[in-house]
C-alpha cells in the first residue's frame, strides 16, 4: 500500500528536512499518527519521524542545514526540528531495555520492526517511506484500520505492564477510531489491570481523560469503562454515563463545541465540593478546577444575568448541564458582558457619604440593572434616583 500524496507531504521545509535526514537512503520514515490519519483520510495535525540516525547525528545534520533543533528528549532519542514555528519530532529507532509501568529505559537500534514492536497499538505502528510512500506494516495494522479495530501489539497485559497509561489510551483510541465492541483481549486486560492506574501521575491521567472527553461522542466508550470498573481506582465518583450522553445531545442541539471540563462535570455529582476535590485529585489547573466546581453548582438564572455574574463559559456550562433554555446559547458564547455605566463617585456626587453605603447602594443598582437586562445609562441614572429617593 502507498501513502496518498496529500498536501502536508508537499511542504517545502518538511521536504528539505527529510533530505537532510537521509530519506533517500532509507534512514528516516514517517511514523505513527500522520501515517494512520492520512490512510483514514483525516487531517494531519503533527508529523513525527523515526530514524536510524543517532540523536547527536540528527542534531548535527539539522543545525548544519540552518534549521532549529531542540534536544527535547535525547535520553530517549528525540530531537525536535522547528519548521516555521511548527515542531516535527524526530526519534531514533529504539527498543525497551526495562519498564516499570510509568517510564522506560531504552537502547537504540537499527531495526524498524523492533522499534514498531514497542508501540502500543497496531494502527500506531505503521510507518511510510517519505519518497515512495510505501507503507510498512509489521503487525496487521492495515487490517485493523480497515476493520476500525483498536488492538494491542502482542500480549495486552505485557503492553499495559510497560506503560499503565495504555489502559486509558485503549479506550480513547477505541472512541476515536473503533466501531462496535472493543477488542475482547484488550478489554479484558484493561479491566484486569485497572488498579495499575493508581501508579500513574494524576497529570497523565487527567490529560488522557480530557482527550477522551473532547472526542465527538465518547459516551458509549465511557459507559463501557464504567461497566468494566476502569474509573473505580481513580475516580469512583463516575458511575453513570447517561448525563454525559444527554449533554452531548444538548451541545449538538445548541451548536456548542464540545468541552472536556464540561463533559467531566456531567459525569460527576452536582456538588461543587466534590468537583473541587476531584479537580485537586486530578491536578487540574486552577482555572479548570474553578470551572468544574462552577459547572457542578445547580443554581440557574436568566442566561445573560447568569453569564454576567459567573462568566460566559461557566454560564453556558451550567445551562447545558442543568436543562436551561438551549436557544441562543451559541450567541451567548460570543456575548461580551457590559460594564455598569455608573461608579461610586457618581453616588458621592449625588450626596451619598463615601464608605460602605456607597458599595451597598451600588450593588442594589447593579442588581436592578442586571434584572432589567442591562438598560442604557439614562435608565441606570433613573434607577439611581429611585434608590436614593427610596433611602431618603
Amino acid at each position: 500500500m502507498k501513502l496518498p500524496d496529500t498536501e502536508w507531504r508537499q511542504d517545502g521545509e518538511l521536504q528539505r528536512l527529510l533530505r537532510v535526514l537521509g530519506t533517500g537512503e532509507g534512514e528516516t520514515r514517517y511514523v505513527g499518527g500522520s501515517v494512520r490519519d492520512t490512510l483514514l483520510g483525516l487531517a494531519v495535525a503533527d508529523v513525527d519521524l523515526a530514524t536510524r540516525l543517532r540523536p547527536d547525528e540528527v542534531m548535527r545534520r539539522v543545525e548544519s542545514a540552518g534549521m532549529k533543533a531542540v534536544p527535547t528528549g535525547l535520553a530517549h532519542g528525540t530531537v525536535t526540528a522547528v519548521l516555521r514555528g511548527k515542531p516535527v519530532e524526530i526519534t531514533t529507532l529504539r527498543r525497551d531495555v526495562s519498564t516499570d509501568g510509568r517510564r522506560a529505559t531504552v537502547a537504540f537500534t537499527d531495526d524498524w520492526r523492533e522499534d514498531a514492536a514497542r508501540r502500543d497499538f497496531t494502527i500506531n505502528a505503521l510507518s511510510a517511506d517519505p519518497g515512495t510512500g510505501e507503507v510498512f506494516d509489521y503487525f496487521d495494522g492495515l487490517a485493523d484500520l480497515a476493520a476500525k479495530r483498536v488492538r494491542f501489539i502482542g500480549d495486552p497485559l505485557t503492553r499495559i505492564a510497560e506503560d499503565h497509561l495504555r489502559i486509558l489510551r485503549f479506550f480513547r483510541f477505541h472512541a476515536r477510531f473503533g466501531t462496535g465492541d472493543p477488542d475482547e483481549a484488550g478489554l479484558q486486560a484493561c479491566a484486569a489491570r485497572a488498579n495499575d492506574l493508581m501508579a500513574l501521575s494524576r497529570e497523565r491521567i487527567s490529560g488522557e481523560l480530557l482527550r477522551l472527553l473532547a472526542l465527538h461522542d465518547p459516551t458509549p466508550t465511557v459507559r463501557i469503562m464504567i461497566e468494566q470498573g476502569i474509573f473505580r481506582p481513580i475516580i469512583p465518583e463516575i458511575t453513570d454515563a447517561d448525563p454525559l450522553g444527554r449533554l452531548v445531545e444538548c451541545e449538538a442541539e445548541a451548536g456548542i463545541p464540545a468541552d472536556p471540563i464540561r463533559r467531566l462535570a456531567a459525569l460527576l455529582p452536582a456538588e461543587p465540593a466534590v468537583a473541587e476535590a476531584i479537580a485537586a485529585r486530578l491536578r487540574l489547573s486552577s482555572r479548570q478546577g474553578k470551572r468544574l466546581a462552577s459547572a457542578a453548582n445547580p443554581d440557574l438564572a436568566a442566561p445573560l444575568a447568569l453569564a454576567y455574574r459567573i462568566g460566559v463559559d461557566e454560564a453556558v456550562d451550567r445551562l447545558l448541564l442543568r436543562g436551561g433554555d438551549l436557544a441562543g446559547l451559541a450567541d451567548l458564547q460570543k456575548w461580551q458582558p457590559p460594564a455598569l455605566p455608573l461608579r461610586g463617585g457618581d453616588l458621592v456626587a449625588a450626596g451619598v457619604t463615601a464608605g460602605p453605603d456607597v458599595a451597598r447602594l451600588l450593588r442594589r443598582i447593579e442588581e436592578r440593572w442586571v434584572g432589567e437586562n442591562f438598560p442604557d445609562e439614562s435608565r441606570v441614572r433613573a434607577i439611581m434616583a429611585e434608590e436614593l429617593a427610596g433611602g431618603a
